[in-house]
């Protein structure tokens, strides 16, 4: 048992109070590979230095109620011991892969033990396709969401080129005004079409909000996704899952990007779309009975699919870098910087094989532009807070697992360094990020990290059985789309094609 401190509790954020309802307990998993073997003393040592001093890894999570409705975060004395595991493994055992695998599934059907900080590390020095070692973080998702999680691993790291420097966090460059631009800012006509764009704009925002927020309450009423083979049903959340991941060439994500003016989010929803219409049509033709196989048809997707995505949202930017470093200094307070301030938005996919597999992206770029205008996620993070203050915890619960339920997918991703690091000691290869206790059978992760593109599924073991191969097409959707703007002529910047 921790040893208590005499310190002043910080009350829990009310998404970190949801996640102890019994049936809601969700994980987070950084799959870290690294370029060397693991020293365990050092690797313990840096973590004593960095990440024991953040608030959040170094509290316990109690309960300040005897019906478990209420809690706050109470710092502690952490044994370093007691939250780092190394195995004692055969270096030259057959298919690492597989047991990587398998270690992370079945660390999964685990619970972290509430009476030490809600996180853990298991080392496995052993040789994999992508990394000379392994680390498995297991996080507690009441610690904190999936971009300020990231911003503290940066703080914890050190640039490989420069080990005195921080790296940097990836941001949104502002956009910088044209001559034009400014010569268009004076004149009645201007200012008459300035207004006219601004009421329109607000109208927009009203119309896509209001819509957006009926069809929220509604999917947890009533209006579902279609059933297909990946659909998972109430309980999923708790049956055995499976972890794999790909890295492939962020340089022909970017390539893409630029050659259709979109986002990389974009690209990449697109090739979620592109990649789950390919494994599904070979998952209904694998079930298909030999008449229809005979006709040879060039689908076997059924019409008009309700296939959707639930997408977390964040509502506020990230803690910089900086910010956390004083932090661990204890320079600076916690309060306001970290937690689950996070929403969702519902993402419909169209499930179809399409003649120009570019479709994908322009449809995905069109709904992901739509959704920008709607200010759904910051109503509902109100209406669900106001729901946790009248009804409790469990109400919010069932609502948001009814959210997950009504859905088809997680999609998320999350920009990582920009370039390589040394985290906790080490050179880190690359890292995977998952998630356990959802209630959804698939949860697809895309991760940036150097000049390197992670693909991350987490999986149902009964209705996703074969997801190495849905990591495949998610893969070559990728290259399809690569191939596809070249032959079309739209990479304007022939040093892309290097």
């Amino acid at each position: 048992m921790s040893t208590i401190m005499e310190e002043n509790e910080e009350p829990a954020s009310p998404t970190a109070q949801m996640m102890q309802v019994p049936g809601f307990d969700i994980c987070i998993y950084a799959i870290m590979g690294y370029s060397t073997l693991i020293d365990l003393d050092l690797f313990k040592s840096d973590l004593l230095q960095t990440l024991v001093k953040h608030p959040r890894f170094s509290s316990l999570l109690v309960s300040k109620d005897k019906k478990g409705s209420k809690y706050s975060w109470k710092r502690t004395i952490v044994d370093i011991e007691k939250h780092v595991f190394a195995l004692d493994l055969d270096p030259d055992m057959e298919s690492p892969d597989e047991f990587v695998e398998n270690f992370v599934s079945h660390l999964s059907r685990e619970k972290l033990d509430p009476a030490k900080p809600l996180w853990e590390m298991h080392v496995l020095n052993v040789k994999t396709s992508y990394a000379n070692s392994t680390v498995i973080f297991k996080i507690d998702h009441s610690i904190g969401d999936g971009v300020s999680l990231i911003s503290f691993i940066l703080a914890c790291a050190k640039k490989t080129s420069n080990p005195e420097s921080v790296p940097a966090v990836p941001s949104k460059k502002p956009k910088v005004k044209t001559d034009r631009d400014k010569n268009n800012d004076i004149g009645l006509l201007m200012t008459m079409k300035k207004l006219f764009s601004s009421v329109w704009m607000i109208f927009l925002v009203f119309y896509y909000t209001l819509i957006d927020i009926i069809v929220f309450f509604a999917t947890i009423l009533f209006f579902k996704d279609t059933k297909t083979p990946i659909k998972g049903a109430k309980g999923v959340e708790n049956s055995p899952k499976r972890f794999v991941h790909r890295i492939v060439d962020l340089d022909d994500v970017k390539l893409v990007k630029n050659a259709m003016n979109a986002t990389i989010n974009d690209v990449l929803l697109g090739a979620a779309e592109a990649g789950l219409s390919r494994y599904l049509n070979m998952r209904y033709e694998n079930v298909a009975d030999d008449v229809i196989k005979k006709k040879k048809p060039t689908t076997y997707l059924p019409k008009n699919l309700r296939f959707r995505s639930a997408m977390t949202y964040n509502l506020r930017p990230s803690p910089t870098v900086e910010e956390l470093i004083e932090v661990m200094d204890g320079k600076k307070e916690l309060t306001g910087m970290w937690g689950n301030l996070v929403a969702f938005i519902l993402v419909p996919l169209t499930i179809y094989l399409q003649k120009d597999p570019l479709d994908h992206i322009r449809r995905s770029k069109a709904t992901m532009d739509r959704k920008k205008l709607s200010l759904q996620p910051n109503c509902v993070f109100m209406i669900l807070k106001l729901i946790i203050k009248l009804f409790g915890t469990k109400v919010a619960a069932k609502m948001t697992s009814r959210i997950f339920y009504g859905t088809t997918v997680g999609v998320s991703n999350v920009m990582g360094p920009q370039k390589d690091i040394v985290l906790y000691g080490h050179h880190l290869s690359y890292i995977a990020p998952t998630v356990s206790g959802i209630p959804q059978a698939l949860i697809i992760h895309y991760k940036s990290y150097a000049k390197k593109l992670i693909i991350s599924i987490g999986a149902d073991e009964e209705l996703v059985p074969n997801p190495h191969q849905l990591c495949d097409e998610l893969q070559n959707s990728l290259l399809i789309f690569k191939e596809t703007v070249i032959k079309k002529g739209l990479v304007k910047d022939a040093s892309q094609l290097c």
